[in-house]
């Protein structure tokens, strides 16, 4: 079993769902269930399919739900860029959570590689 308060990209991840978590309690009321809810349980996705892919037994297991995870991220990055492009986040929040995506994107693209060419 891995350990995935250890991985990289879960930490960043983490920090990001954090941050996601407080600038969507100041998201418009009637974005309550559909912008607000759809890109905190997409962001939350990631960290989730990190942590189940660890427990998995195998390494292909494994890279699977890594995958899924990427796409997750890919898939919330896009959200929170429409949030932004919607005028529910301001400019400074926007740029420190631009950065850890783009980290978090990076680190894991970069974990998914390492395991495809093992």
């Amino acid at each position: 079993m891995r350990d995935y308060t250890k991985i990289k990209a879960f930490q960043i991840a983490d920090a990001l769902v954090l941050e996601v978590y407080q600038i969507t309690k100041y998201f418009p009321k009637d974005e309550i269930y559909g912008l607000s809810s759809q890109l905190r349980r997409a962001v939350i996705s990631v960290c989730c399919n990190i942590v189940e892919g660890c427990y998995r037994s195998s390494e292909k297991e494994f890279f699977r739900y890594l995958e899924i995870s990427f796409a997750s991220l890919k898939e919330s990055h896009y959200q929170f860029e429409l949030a932004y492009r919607l005028g529910y986040i301001e400019l400074k929040s926007f740029n420190a959570c631009q950065n850890k995506f783009e980290a978090a994107e990076k680190v894991l693209f970069s974990l998914i590689k390492g395991l495809h060419n093992k």
